[in-house]
């Protein structure tokens, strides 16, 4: 732990285009982290129920992750003390750290259970072999052995191999069965909200997609990647901005990708009710081929952001204990958070316990995935508060940094934005419980 502010950064800035390039990474990993089963589910069932209509949700939602990340970026370079974000919330209110904290292990429950089952179930569809909890065991048994021994340049390096794995195989399913660019440009700009059409309510698409893109909670845990880069204080600041933009447009394609084939393939005449439904369509219009390229990309996609996601909530959770018990003027960097017990404790539950859901009898793998991103934004209004009050304060961030005009207008229309669909999620929930 350090009581200096802006602990020394281990990074160099690059100095050319080139550089740039290589220096990028904490924005695909934490992408990759975000890019899961939520987006797959999310995606393919607003495509294959309702064409391109809700896909100005899609844009509102990427424009939402991008301001809000963008803020929590700047507060954890830029801030004067060289603090983390959790550190500033807790200035605000000494809550935050406990709420963090148990948010970290509840949530990295409710993430687990359907990215365990979703691992589980490509592998058992895409083999015709064993049990969903069978190859579950397997993957995050494996997993383990990287989130409690986590090095940062080998999690970067992994997840750079799983991104090619997923360009390849969801951006060539896409285009093999063909976009269609205009009715995709009329979802962007039509902003209406279809009559239902198969097992799920576009309300409760609609919210999951805010939530498994706009996020709430796994946006806190870019901070600490680009802490492990080694990235801290302001003069990272352009850098980082660099490696989210990249990193925000790899997103976009991916989804449009997922989208497609939804849309391509399902719509109107089917709709998605398990996660074999669009893979299955895809093998009749591309052959057995088609299929097991789409299944790569579906277990590639689940599987980093199930190992990103126990690293993210691991670090989150020993950061908010250890501001719970040290002194408000302590810092701390990436590696106090990552040797601290309650690390491997929080890292290692977000992969035991979700086992349970893989269970036979539980529910299947896309309602849990709509129903755990629809209710993860109920926490969206209260992180959103606090994180417009640390980046508009001068004391906080400093008037240096602190929000321009625009920002704050931005972040008033947000709050509000969010305390609505926070209630729409409430209420999209309870009607399917």
């Amino acid at each position: 732990m350090s009581d200096q502010p802006h602990p020394t950064p281990t990074a160099r800035l690059p100095t050319s285009f080139l550089g740039y390039l290589k220096s990028t990474g904490p924005g695909l990993v934490v992408v990759l982290t975000w890019l899961g089963a939520g987006d797959i589910v999310d995606m393919g069932v607003a495509g294959g129920n309702y064409g391109y209509a809700l896909m100005w949700v899609l844009v509102l939602a990427v424009v939402m992750r991008f301001l809000f990340v963008s803020l929590i970026a700047k507060y954890q370079l830029c801030n004067p003390r060289g603090e983390g974000v959790l550190d500033g919330l807790a200035r605000l209110h000494p809550g935050y750290a406990p709420l963090l904290f148990v948010a970290a292990i509840v949530m990295g429950h409710v993430y687990g259970s359907y990215m365990t089952v979703g691992v589980g179930e490509a592998c058992r569809n895409v083999t015709g072999r064993g049990e969903v909890w069978m190859w579950a065991i397997l993957w995050n048994g494996l997993a383990l052995v990287l989130v409690t021994r986590p090095q940062y340049q080998v999690i970067e390096t992994l997840f750079k191999i799983f991104l090619a794995v997923l360009s390849v195989s969801l951006l060539g399913t896409a285009l093999w069965v063909g976009p269609d660019p205009a009715a995709i440009l009329q979802g962007f700009y039509r902003l209406e909200m279809p009559e239902q059409a198969g097992r799920f309510d576009p309300l409760l698409v609609g919210t999951a997609m805010l939530g498994a893109i706009g996020g709430s909670l796994m946006n806190f845990v870019y901070p600490y990647f680009l802490d492990a880069k080694g990235w801290r204080g302001p003069k990272f600041r352009r850098l980082q901005m660099y490696d989210f933009l990249l990193a925000v447009s790899v997103m976009i394609v991916l989804n449009l990708a997922i989208w497609t084939l939804g849309a391509k393939l399902l719509w109107p005449d089917h709709s998605i009710e398990k996660m074999d439904d669009l893979p299955r369509l895809l093998s009749e219009v591309l052959g057995q081929s088609g299929r097991w390229l789409f299944y790569i990309g579906i277990f590639s996609a689940i599987y980093t952001s199930l190992i990103g996601h126990a690293i993210g909530l691991g670090m989150m959770g020993s950061h908010a204990w250890l501001r719970l018990r040290a002194s408000e003027e302590q810092t701390f960097t990436a590696a106090d958070y990552r040797a601290h017990p309650w690390y491997r404790v929080i890292a290692i539950f977000c992969l035991i316990s979700p086992l349970v859901w893989t269970l036979p009898g539980m529910p299947d793998f896309v309602t849990l995935t709509l129903v755990a991103n629809g209710g993860q934004i109920i926490l969206l209004p209260i992180l959103a508060a606090g994180l417009w009050r640390i980046t508009a304060s001068s004391q906080l961030i400093g008037s240096k940094y602190q929000n321009r005009w625009w920002e704050n207008l931005v972040m008033a229309a947000w709050l509000v934005l969010s305390v609505i669909v926070a209630g729409k999620a409430i209420q999209a929930i309870w009607n399917v419980l």
